[in-house]
């Protein structure tokens, strides 16, 4: 599991990818001054974050969407490709169900907006490293209403999703954990 070294030393490591000087430096005091947490990276742009977050090698990467150059939905995708146990949080203030869908889909394993309350993304950071996906509740909303207006026409994937990836989607979006979203996939084999 991917706490176990996190465990072992006590501090989640952080990186954020963030382009405004203000939410970029207010989030280094935020977890900074945060028992267990240390901020080993802050960029203001994905091509920075890209060059150095594999070689720091952060626990949990917190990403904006929109950035100057590269947007962070592009960047997770990169940073995924050569770090795939990588964790990323994507936190920004798009709120647009394909914003959400493409980050997730890019490899985000949580999508928070940017009014999340201080303690609410702490704990957040806390849950995606013990296998959680945090999702604002408006974002969780989102994601419901999205799979409940779904096509009559059940052979038209949706977002271009299989059953399988739209059933572990579901899972996420109601807050399970990935181990208690495997026992209910296992569970559903054997019906």
């Amino acid at each position: 599991m991917r706490d176990a070294n996190i465990t072992d030393r006590g501090i989640i490591n952080i990186a954020m990818v963030e382009d405004d000087k203000t939410v970029r430096e207010g989030l280094q005091m935020l977890l900074g001054g945060s028992q267990g947490f240390s901020c080993i990276g802050s960029y203001s742009n994905a091509e920075d974050a890209i060059s150095e977050i594999p070689e720091r090698k952060p626990d949990v990467v917190l990403m904006d969407i929109n950035l100057p150059g590269m947007n962070g939905i592009d960047c997770i995708s990169t940073l995924k490709e050569r770090e795939k146990k990588m964790l990323f949080i994507m936190l920004t203030v798009f709120e647009d169900t394909e914003a959400i869908f493409t980050s997730l889909a890019a490899g985000a394993s949580g999508y928070l907006l940017k009014n999340t309350s201080p303690a609410k993304l702490i704990e957040s950071i806390k849950d995606v490293v013990h296998g959680g996906s945090p999702m604002s509740s408006e974002i969780a909303r989102k994601v419901v209403d999205s799979f409940q207006q779904a096509p009559a026409d059940k052979s038209q994937d949706l977002y271009g999703l299989t059953k399988r990836e739209e059933e572990v989607l579901s899972f996420l979006a109601k807050g399970y954990l990935y181990k208690e979203i495997a026992v209910q996939m296992l569970s559903l084999i054997h019906i």
